[in-house]
């Protein structure tokens, strides 16, 4: 971990007080954000274990990466509006996706798992970057329409080499759109490290476009909260784009078809192990007296319920009908489309009575 971040939670739990970066804190919010991390990770593991036995067809892990997560996912307004990777797990859990429906696209029935008006953000790309530009023409939106939001813009240090993500941070400076982009560096861009994509802090990369930026650190959920919640007031007071990197590690592998130990060794996945977000929270919480054991087993109970919740739901879910995936490509009849989806009928006539 470098040590020019922005933190309000040391590796062992220790509050720090940053004057840029306010941030009221009880045992409510500290209850609240460890509970969304312990969920999170639990749908994390559970969706890794089924996609090893064969019910998803791929899962992408979060492992280490839920503070920063939680923490941006807390800061936004009920009102904001977020674009995201395959990643932030963390995010559609504070926004209320259901985890079930998280899964019907990794299950492969879905081709959009969640309603994003119902939870502010939008469904998720598999093209890395693509949504950048989406957010910021979302952001344009919003600023002509007047409105009192926001938007945050969610990608990963592999998605800054793109150009999307250039294009996009380029448009947001021109027309001093309300969005905060958030950028987890988690050190891996699959099998690539960090260093060779970038030989400075990505950053730093912000201000070639005039866009503030900041360093936090992501395995400090408190920080992660702080900083984004800072930022999104800014940008909807008409302060314009900024750019947060989080510090933080993917502990796991990039999808389930990665293999790490091919370019990780143990002592880097030891050191941050260490500095794990979870861990943090919970040192910290027993210093003030908010880590009661009843919150703990309740949490604990909740994680296992849902738990058995995604094991049961996923594994007894059937396949659709494959005509559905025509019915909402267009909000209005298309002739293309409709076309499409008779020759794929004639098609399925064909292989049921062969």
């Amino acid at each position: 971990m470098t040590e020019d971040v922005i933190r309000l939670l040391t590796p062992e739990g220790e509050r720090i007080e940053h004057p840029d970066y306010p941030l009221e804190v009880d045992a409510d919010l500290l209850r609240r954000l460890y509970r969304d991390i312990v969920l999170t990770r639990r749908t994390d593991v559970e969706s890794t274990a089924l996609q090893r036995t064969g019910e998803l067809g791929l899962w992408c892990p979060v492992l280490g990466q839920e503070g920063i997560q939680v923490g941006a996912g807390h800061a936004m307004r009920p009102t904001d509006y977020g674009f995201t990777t395959y990643r932030e797990v963390g995010i559609f859990q504070v926004r209320g996706v259901d985890p079930v429906e998280l899964l019907h696209l990794y299950r492969g029935v879905t081709h959009s798992s969640w309603d994003p008006r119902r939870v502010g953000l939008g469904i998720f790309t598999i093209v890395i970057g693509s949504h950048a530009l989406h957010s910021v023409g979302y952001a344009m939106g919003i600023q002509r329409d007047g409105a009192d939001e926001a938007v945050l813009s969610c990608f990963g240090d592999g998605a800054t080499s793109t150009g999307d993500v250039h294009e996009a941070m380029v448009f947001a400076a021109a027309f001093n759109a309300p969005v905060v982009f958030l950028v987890q560096n988690n050190q891996w861009a699959i099998s690539v490290p960090v260093t060779r994509q970038a030989r400075a802090p990505l950053a730093t990369r912000a201000a070639g476009y005039g866009i503030p930026s900041v360093r936090i650190d992501g395995n400090d959920v408190l920080a992660g909260l702080a900083v984004t919640r800072t930022l999104l007031d800014r940008a909807r007071e008409g302060g314009g784009p900024a750019f947060i990197e989080a510090v933080t590690y993917r502990r796991g592998p990039h999808t389930t078809s990665d293999d790490p130990t091919r370019y990780r060794d143990e002592a880097e996945l030891d050191h941050w192990a260490s500095l794990d977000p979870l861990d943090r929270l919970r040192r910290h919480m027993e210093r003030v007296g908010a880590l009661d054991p009843e919150f703990v087993a309740a949490v604990d109970a909740e994680a296992d319920a849902l738990g058995e919740l995604l094991r049961e739901t996923i594994r007894g879910m059937e396949a659709p009908d494959p005509l559905r995936m025509f019915e909402h490509v267009y909000a209005e009849p298309h002739r293309q489309v409709t076309a499409d989806r008779a020759a794929m009928a004639d098609y399925l006539a064909t292989v049921e009575t062969s």
